[in-house]
């Protein structure tokens, strides 16, 4: 399947603008996954958004909440915020320029790469590819993409140019506080000799292929398995996804039932009054759905 570009726009170094597409260089979907499935029916587990004691809401009464303290919130309406968000600007301009070795690893975010959008463009990209690695530095700039603007660290990578976002200073947190108690006292020679013929011994040029994820493997290895056992339980969800009417039809139909149960157990008399008044104990149902929700 081809990469689909995430941004396209200009790399700007000064007077110079080069057309380049961004993709992402992490592949999501690599690894195992799985979907919970109710075992007495089958079906796919859902989630919906609930309200203790209303039961599930329409997404367009939901604002955003800032938290204040003492469960006190600020109710921030959806436009309200949409109003403040970056456009999506179309240059990433390079403003400063840093040895590699300069940036902390925990500010390194996620990577990209940056590719040139067509032939003539290839030239110019090049020469900033080129002249970054001759000067063995790292071009930073920021990067506005989906409403948000990321601060980015450019660097030749093999025939092209790799981009990472980077966190920004008031995201990392200090580490002096976990270190504090470290005591900072001299390691013993015998030991330290030890401990560095050690590194040196399995010293090697980095390879991630030789690195396996042995949970992921397992898991593989365990569904193929079970999947040529044809004992193994099975479940045929269906294409239930417009299901949700019809879910919230058998839910109200289950809890009016229980509720009608109830009130004949207390008398005939009762009963008749329940029938008489069905719309009073829907009421209840909501209220029902939304803890057994939160329950799960």
């Amino acid at each position: 399947m081809a990469s689909r570009a995430v941004w396209k726009g200009q790399l700007r170094l000064s007077l110079v603008s080069i057309p380049v597409e961004i993709h992402s260089a992490t592949k999501t979907g690599a690894r195992v996954s799985f979907r919970q499935i109710h075992g007495p029916s089958g079906k796919r587990v859902r989630y919906e958004k609930t309200v203790p004691g209303i039961g599930p809401v329409k997404a367009g009464d939901i604002l955003k909440g800032y938290e204040l303290g003492d469960d006190e919130y600020l109710l921030l309406e959806p436009d309200e915020i949409d109003a403040i968000k970056l456009e999506t600007k179309k240059t990433l301009e390079l403003v400063q320029f840093v040895d590699f070795c300069e940036i902390p690893p925990l500010y390194f975010d996620r990577p990209y790469y940056v590719v040139p959008t067509d032939d003539l463009a290839e030239d110019a990209y090049r020469v900033v590819r080129d002249a970054l690695r001759g000067a063995k530095k790292v071009g930073l700039g920021q990067l506005t993409m989906r409403g948000k603007e990321y601060l980015c660290a450019i660097k030749p990578c093999g025939d092209g140019l790799l981009l990472e976002t980077l966190h920004y200073a008031d995201e990392i947190r200090e580490a002096d506080p976990l270190f504090s108690d470290i005591e900072d006292e001299a390691s013993d020679d015998d030991l330290l000799s030890v401990a560095t013929q050690l590194i040196e011994r399995k010293s090697d040029p980095f390879d991630a292929s030789i690195f396996q994820d042995r949970y992921d493997a397992g898991l593989r290895e365990l569904i193929e398995r079970k999947r040529r056992n044809k004992k193994t339980p099975r479940a045929r969800t269906g294409d239930d996804r417009s299901s949700g009417g019809d879910d919230n039809v058998v839910d109200l139909m289950s809890a009016l039932k229980q509720s009608l149960a109830k009130d004949k157990s207390a008398g005939k008399s009762a009963a008749k009054g329940t029938s008489g008044k069905s719309g009073t104990k829907s009421k209840s149902t909501p209220a029902k759905r939304g803890s057994r929700s939160k329950s799960a």
